[in-house]
């Protein structure tokens, strides 16, 4: 472990200066801090060259202290420099290096004579990243030598269409942002390595009320009062730009390529003109309609909202109620024997909206459950107003002095009802849910009847009663058993959610607040009311104003999704969903999706281009007046609606009647403004292919992006856009909490690649270490990020950086025309080194194929940590640094290195851009691509193909398995033997070796037989010496202190031996041998050494020399 013995070096000398503070040089007082300065700056510098070290420097009375970046501590002392190292550490002597740079230093020490012989390596490529100073640096590079350009120009593959799905322009960026755009960009990159053509658009949807709100938010009462339509929507627009451009830098900076200069905005006339025609195909195809419907209201907003608008916050209270409805006919297929009853008897409902009961028009049933009519007694064992639990609960006037004796409910649920209005109920009768239809009951708060009807499966025994009070104006469900029943569209409520006239006593009341207690106190004064509790349940809000939500009847604009389900739900199988489990989410939305509502009752947006006949108001819609207002808004944009006269706006047959019509002034949902990108970019952006390959969102989107683009498609194309869809979860802090800014756990990307305010707790990691802990988690769920989370990604990048470190700087001297080694010319150990690159390379690229980018990380960590560093590097050393410059073992390893540089570097390409195209810069030696041309930058060299002969060492890979195996062991016993001080490093080490298994014993003792060859058993396990003994038995006949057992993974038992070596260490190499003191000229050199410095390295030879 020759950085070790650097270490051991450097810190002795300091350790020295430390201990003695006033011990000057020869030129006068004060050298000693000097020079303890002086190599605590080599110890720095030696550190570039092993991402294992970390060092902090602790100056007490005589000693230094370092910590590695792994457990390992280091611990010096003046005058007997010790090393401590943890067990998993693998202590190494490296003597060669620390020769040699303690000789660079100067000091008149061990080795020094032979400096110049030991081959060093050497690189400008900095440890350090500067990631923050850097990365805009490696950006403008790319940006002047215009990289993609070339790029998009070069490529000859298949065009690749990754669509980008539209953020709004209306705030900051946050991890969520971050995740999805820098997930875009890995696939973005990949597919240009592989030479494909990847024109990526990024968009933004800059229409809706999210924009609108942050516009009248920042004017006071008196600006809005003079806002007009057009200027609300100007200073909308200007504001969506402003925050574009502000979104734009961001997304740069997080090193994502694509044509920012020419993005797509919803707001910019040529798209808008597209989704236009997007809805006049939707038209013409009988699939656009105006009706008068229950739609999700916002009272908060002032206008309808589509589902993908919602959102269900935990812990919303309702005040449920307990209602009776006095029945005043029976229907025929009523049980006689229970007809008696009919005076007093009356149907029991349940409802978590009480302000609905004024428009109540039915209460309906499943006819495939069990009612029955049961007695309530006089008296209930619940006081009034009395509280149980945590639950408020207040017993009704219809339970204290019961007018309606009898009531009929589901018989399962009898019960639970008995417990909760806590009285006793008699069961008097049953009968199937069928034989209540068309029974009639009276209104309890207005003078009318209603029917009892047949309903759906959404009746159930899950909760209430098992009948369900039915508003068909406050409803979807209700709404579709009224339709079927011809029941009224009562919807008493204006869009400011009061009560309107309809509702006689309560006019003007507010339906979420006084409205509703008043019509649960008007139900208990006219005997109606049972009881009265708190509820608990989801309930949807507006997910902009963060206020409930209603069902209200208006007229609005429908997209009839009945007239293409079918159609919609075959495309969705002919996409591949990642994770599977989309296609089961977005089937199930689809199915249940009830008709798209596209109307919205607000100025910034693109018009539905309708006219109204002013005395009936038949709406004017078709094929020529669609096309007039879409070649208007192509021209002049979506403002042009409002500015331009109705005269303007209709075609040239319909001007002489522009005095009858007036212009809509409802916009269409930004659902279906995004919902038509597909068209408005897909299809007309030059280098795009429609079907896109590739849509990549949230899993928020199967309601949202997804589902209205899916919807807009197959309407008007017949299929779906996309070919692939993959879904990512949110971005949750360190502790699995969402991120808010009341909780003070909201990350910044910005902050994570600059900085905060205090650079020691929140310090600038550049955007590589944001993008490699993206590919580090399972985007599939919800995803965890925090400080802890940025300091580990933080490790593994310098791990990463340290590899590549070491791969340059110990090509320094290599010419690939020159000194590469044919592929049958290098030893075992080589070719197995080649065969984990192809393995690995065959793990990496599938998981970019499959977008587990989370599987490429995996790889890439234990490939660079257990792989490389803790295995090849750690033997390759011996023969890169004093295996004589020009060897032919020294060669073959650097053909090996620049395997893994090249493969490596261009490999990590698409997550680590940066740091790519940092180390691809300091290159040693010029690559050229197909085509004999120089590839300057990382992404011009493509993507790195694989030998199909590194394959063919899988022939081998069982012994090499096991024999890595057997190295594990005899580290375990080393490590042993130097915790007793046997041994320092394990090149003062001898093995001993037996193993059972007879073939295994035979390798291994002719690989024990070879003094110098690469593959020799003594190099791999970085000892002096290997011994195979006979048998186990022979082996404890040595008595050694130290030695071990083990049962290999391939069967058969292992004996492992450690003494010291035999012979002297050789000043050069610090190998043990007995050739030492014998050879002339230079007695402190082994043979080996002794050949480098005399003879020079032989050109073509097997042994490592």
């Amino acid at each position: 472990m020759a950085m070790a013995a650097v270490l051991c070096s450097a810190v002795s000398a300091c350790s020295a200066a430390v201990a003695s503070p006033r011990r000057g040089t020869r030129g006068g007082g004060g050298g000693g801090v000097a020079s303890s300065m002086h190599h605590l700056k080599l110890l720095h510098r030696l550190s570039n060259f092993s991402s294992r070290f970390a060092f902090f420097p602790c100056m007490k009375s005589g000693c230094v202290t370092f910590r590695t970046r792994g457990n390992e501590r280091i611990f010096f002392t003046s005058g007997n420099t010790s090393v401590v190292v943890d067990s998993g550490s693998k202590r190494r002597a490296r003597g060669p290096l620390m020769a040699a740079k303690k000789a660079a230093e100067g000091s008149v020490q061990e080795g020094g004579q032979y400096k110049d012989t030991v081959d060093l390596p050497q690189t400008s490529f900095n440890m350090k990243a500067n990631a923050v100073q850097r990365e805009p640096e490696i950006q403008k590079l790319w940006e002047d030598k215009q990289i993609l350009q070339k790029l998009l120009e070069r490529n000859t593959g298949e065009p690749y269409t990754l669509h980008d799905g539209p953020p709004y322009a209306n705030g900051d960026l946050h991890m969520g942002h971050a995740l999805n755009k820098i997930l875009k960009d890995f696939i973005n990159r990949y597919q240009l390595l592989q030479g494909r053509k990847v024109y990526y658009i990024p968009g933004w949807d800059c229409h809706g009320l999210p924009i609108e709100l942050k516009v009248l938010q920042s004017m006071d009462a008196d600006a809005r009062k003079e806002l007009t339509p057009i200027k609300l929507r100007k200073k909308a627009a200007q504001f969506a730009l402003k925050t574009v451009n502000e979104q734009r830098k961001s997304f740069k900076r997080f090193g994502v390529w694509g044509d920012w200069e020419d993005p797509y905005l919803t707001l910019s006339p040529d798209y808008e003109a597209a989704q236009v025609c997007v809805f006049g195909q939707m038209v013409l195809n009988g699939h656009i309609y105006r009706g008068r419907k229950p739609v999700h209201w916002s009272p908060s907003s002032g206008t309808a909202l589509a589902e993908a608008e919602l959102e269900y916050p935990e812990g919303h209270t309702s005040r449920s109620i307990y209602v009776v409805f006095k029945m005043t006919g029976l229907g025929e297929k009523f049980p006689e024997e229970l007809k008696p009853f009919l005076p007093d008897m009356g149907v029991a409902i349940w409802t978590t909206t009480p302000w609905t009961i004024p428009a109540n028009a039915a209460v309906a049933v499943n006819e495939r459950l069990t009612y029955a009519v049961v007695e309530l007694p006089s008296t209930t064992t619940l006081e009034e107003g009395a509280k149980i639990g945590k639950a408020n609960k207040r017993v009704g006037s219809a339970l204290q002095a019961p007018v309606v004796k009898y009531v009929i409910v589901a018989a399962d649920l009898v019960p639970t009802l008995q417990a909760k209005w806590g009285t006793f109920l008699d069961v008097k009768g049953t009968f199937p849910g069928s034989a209540l239809e068309l029974c009639r009951y009276k209104h309890p708060l207005e003078n009318r009847e209603s029917p009892v009807v047949i309903g759906g499966d959404y009746i159930s025994t899950e909760s209430g009663t098992g009948l369900v009070h039915t508003a068909p104006g406050h409803g979807q469900e209700d709404y579709v058993t009224g339709q079927k029943y011809g029941l009224p569209l009562l919807s008493p409520v204006d869009d400011d959610g009061n009560f309107t006239s309809e509702a006689g006593q309560f006019e003007g009341l507010n339906v979420l607040g006084d409205g509703n207690t008043a019509v649960v106190t008007a139900l208990d004064s006219h005997s109606a009311l049972l009881m009265e509790e708190a509820y608990v349940h989801k309930y949807p809000y507006d997910w902009r104003t963060k206020k409930p939500t209603i069902f209200r009847a208006t007229e609005q604009w429908f997209a009839s999704v009945e007239g293409f389900r079918q159609d919609a739900l075959d495309a969705i199988n002919q996409v591949q969903w990642v994770p599977p489990q989309g296609e089961k989410r977005i089937t199930a939305m689809t199915v249940s999706r009830s008709d798209w509502c596209i109307s919205r009752q607000r100025s910034w947006g693109v018009p539905i281009p309708v006219f109204y006949d002013n005395n009936t108001g038949e709406p004017l819609m078709m094929e020529e007046t669609i096309a007039h207002v879409q070649a208007i808004i192509a021209q002049k944009g979506s403002d042009a609606w409002w500015y331009m006269s109705t005269e303007d706006l209709l075609p040239p047959q319909y001007r002489d009647q522009a005095a009858k019509y007036k212009k809509g002034t409802d916009t269409m949902d930004v659902w279906f403004d995004s919902g038509s990108s597909w068209a408005a970019v897909v299809e007309n952006r030059e280098g795009l292919k429609w079907p896109a390959d590739l849509y990549l969102e949230g899993s928020d989107q199967h309601r949202g992006w997804f589902q209205s683009s899916l919807l807009t498609s197959v309407a008007t194309k017949g299929k779906a856009p996309y070919k692939t869809v993959v879904t990512h979860g949110f971005v949750l802090d360190e502790k699995g909490y969402k991120m808010s800014k009341s909780l003070g756990n909201v990350m910044d990307p910005r902050s994570v690649i600059e900085g905060g305010k205090n650079q020691k707790s929140e310090p600038g990691y550049g955007a590589d270490v944001l993008r490699l802990w993206v590919s580090s988690v399972d985007y599939t769920g919800d995803v965890l990020v925090g400080p802890q989370i940025l300091r580990q990604m933080s490790d593994v990048y310098r791990k990463l950086r340290g590899t590549l470190r070491y791969l340059l700087s110990n090509l320094h001297d290599w010419k690939p025309e020159e000194n590469s080694v044919a592929y049958n010319d290098l030893p075992a150990m080589d070719k197995y080194a080649l065969f984990q690159l192809a393995t690995v390379m065959d793990g990496i690229q599938d998981s970019f194929n499959n977008f587990q980018f989370y599987r490429f990380f995996q790889l890439l960590q234990r490939f660079v940590v257990v792989d490389l560093s803790n295995f090849y590097f750690d033997t390759a050393k011996d023969r890169l640094y004093v295996g004589g410059k020009d060897s032919y073992t020294r060669r073959s390893c650097q053909t090996v290195l620049a395997a893994h540089l090249l493969t490596l570097v261009r490999s990590i390409a698409p997550v680590l851009p940066h740091l790519a195209e940092d180390a691809w810069s300091h290159l040693p030696f010029v690559f050229y691509r197909d085509g004999g041309l120089q590839a300057e930058t990382v992404f011009e060299a493509g993507w790195p193909s694989v030998d199909d002969k590194w394959h063919s060492f899988s022939e081998r890979l069982t012994f090499w398995t096991t024999l890595l195996q057997v190295r594990g062991e005899v580290n375990r016993v080393i490590e042993q033997a130097r915790a007793g001080k046997l041994v320092g490093a394990s090149l003062d080490g001898k093995v001993y070796l037996y193993v059972s298994a007879p073939d295994l014993q035979q390798s291994l003792t002719s690989l024990s037989g070879s003094n110098e060859g690469v593959d020799a058993l003594h190099r791999i396990f970085l000892t002096s010496q290997v011994e195979m003994v006979s048998s186990k038995e022979a082996g404890e006949d040595l008595n050694l202190t130290y030695s071990g057992n083990s049962v290999l993974e391939t069967g058969g038992e292992l004996w492992v031996g450690v003494d010291r070596a035999d012979g002297a260490k050789c000043e050069r190499c610090w190998n043990y041998t007995p050739a030492v003191g014998s050879l002339d000229g230079h007695p402190s050199l082994c043979e080996r050494c002794y050949g480098v410095v005399t003879l020079g390295p032989a050109q073509r030879t097997p042994v490592a020399v």
